[in-house]
């Protein structure tokens, strides 16, 4: 008989080879781990709730509605398509989602044995004690505590102890009613200890994160461990399809929103002249708008090396972008489909024919991007190119867009919760004072939620849903303002002026090896080097046209 081995190495648990590779990547990635409330991911941008809960205690905290959020966006079946993320992996951050659900998960199994056992089997004394934490949540204010939420509960002390000390009930019964009180107790206990364990391996994990020291997430639940495995498989699907979709060349325009994706548009400067020939020569020598288009690439790939040492600019990317336009308000994007295009990629030979074809009117429009992610990807800088022939002028647009970075509450380390009390002895003075990790009165959410966590849409139900903004970007729904960063609109301002400057110079390049007069050309040129130079980030995209 004959053995023979498979050293094939198997089911795999699909992991990345090193922490997340940008820092917008791991502020976000961070996000799945966060605690905290809630309404501080709705004040960051346009995230809102979409329907409110019945019930403020099975209400999620800020990590559980973060990955609650994306998960559902990003890996549903129907789900729409999704705006490219420049500068950071958008599957990295919903693998570091899945991986802290399923920290949650395993905590909320154990949580609900503990519910049942000293909660349902107690359900009396479990009602009376959940009643005196909702009033005094109700009743307490964010800066101290009230009076009337401390008497609540020392009222359902009172009567626990009075049970525990004189039943109103013999025998059996009698031993029920007086455990009935100290029964949910030992199970808060028991539940605390879960909380505790599972928030400091989440704290873990989020500090690990932001400090670039993690080893990236796991994922065991998107490795099939055979044909039968469908739900492992269809995730597996799903992850790589999202990480396809962030390599399109297909983007789209929504008005004041600029192009989404990559911010908003702050300048533009334009070249247009009239196409005569040179002296000398009666007529110019036939070209297309894509021979511009490619010199000009050409020229950009070059600004990596500088005649000086350190003049050279790291960290450029050229490609070449289709863009379509929708409506401002528009909550979905779309793509076209057909032999033109290549997966979510529109080919080479279909983006070449738009750049040549006549779009005056109706249609997407070609351009060329030069794109720069800086400050670890927390901005990202995008000058577009665009070369146009309408009759006889030659329109060379060069206009800037930048995305900004990511708000603190995504980037900030993990910290002890903290509160101002009064100085032992310095009644009149203030220090601050760690409060626990985790609170009683998270360990009763925690508790409640539980058993609900295992039917989605009724917890939903229960604590509210959220959605995010559309159409949905993962580095754009939460990107700020660049220019409240003095280096980096800096960087953002400066770097216009070379790419600028190489894109004339491209352009009178092919402009005189087809006998073009560069004359008017190279004057247009000199005058925008000039205006470039006092540049100040404006809104380009809002016209005053009243």
């Amino acid at each position: 008989m004959t053995m023979t081995f498979d050293f094939s190495p198997g089911a795999q648990i699909p992991r990345t080879d090193a922490s997340p590779h940008t820092a917008a990547t791991a502020a976000l990635s961070s996000a799945a781990y966060r605690d905290g409330p809630a309404e501080a991911l709705g004040n960051l941008n346009e995230a809102t709730i979409e329907k409110h809960g019945r019930a403020r205690r099975f209400a999620p905290n800020f990590g559980e509605a973060f990955c609650q959020a994306v998960i559902a966006r990003t890996l549903d079946v129907t789900r729409k398509p999704l705006v490219r993320s420049f500068g950071m992996e958008p599957r990295i951050v919903v693998e570091h989602c899945l991986e802290a659900e399923e920290l949650r998960h395993e905590r909320d199994k154990k949580l609900t044995l503990v519910a049942v056992v000293f909660g349902l089997l107690f359900l009396p004394g479990t009602l009376v004690w959940l009643g005196a934490f909702e009033f005094r949540r109700r009743t307490d204010h964010p800066e101290k505590e009230s009076w009337q939420g401390a008497a609540a509960l020392a009222i359902a002390v009172l009567l626990a102890a009075l049970l525990a000390w004189r039943p109103f009930a013999g025998g059996l019964w009698g031993d029920y009613v007086r455990v009935l009180m100290v029964g949910p107790i030992i199970g808060w206990l028991i539940a605390q200890r879960i909380c505790l364990r599972t928030a400091k391996q989440l704290r873990s994990r989020w500090g690990a994160i932001i400090d670039g020291s993690s080893v990236g997430p796991k994922v065991p639940g998107a490795v099939p461990i055979g044909p039968e495995d469908t739900r492992a498989e269809t995730l597996r699907k799903q992850l790589t399809a999202l990480a396809a979709e962030q390599e399109t060349n297909y983007l789209h325009y929504a008005g004041a929103k600029g192009i989404l994706g990559i911010g908003k548009r702050w300048g533009s400067w334009q070249l247009a002249e009239q196409l005569d020939p040179r002296e000398g020569v009666t007529e110019i020598r036939p070209f297309h708008p894509w021979d511009v288009v490619r010199k000009i690439e050409e020229h950009l790939n070059r600004m990596t090396r500088s005649s000086v040492a350190t003049g050279g600019i790291p960290k450029i990317k050229v490609e070449n972008w289709i863009v379509q336009a929708i409506g401002e308000g528009a909550d979905e994007i779309g793509r076209p489909s057909g032999p033109e295009m290549d997966g979510t990629r529109m080919r080479a030979s279909a983006v070449a024919d738009i750049a040549n074809g006549q779009r005056f009117g109706l249609g997407p429009r070609h351009y060329l991007g030069a794109q720069f992610v800086l400050w670890d990807g927390h901005l990202v800088v995008t000058l577009l190119i665009t070369v146009t022939v309408l009759h006889d002028t030659l329109r060379v647009e060069v206009a800037g867009h930048a995305l900004g970075p990511l708000p603190g509450a995504f980037t900030s380390p993990p910290r002890p919760p903290q509160v101002m009390v009064a100085k032992t002895g310095k009644f009149w003075e203030q220090t601050a004072k760690n409060l626990p990790i985790v609170t009683n009165a998270e360990v009763v959410r925690l508790a409640v939620r539980a058993p609900f966590t295992w039917n989605q849409s009724l917890l939903n139900w229960l604590g509210g849903t959220w959605k995010v903004p559309e159409p949905f970007g993962l580095r754009s729904a939460w990107a700020s303002p660049p220019w409240t960063h003095r280096f980096m609109a800096d960087d953002a301002l400066r770097v216009a002026t070379p790419v600028l400057r190489a894109v004339h110079a491209a352009t009178m390049e092919v402009m005189a090896d087809h006998d073009v007069s560069t004359e008017r050309f190279q004057n247009r040129s000199m005058m925008l080097g000039s205006e470039i130079q006092g540049t100040r980030p404006t809104k380009a995209d809002e016209y005053d046209a009243g």
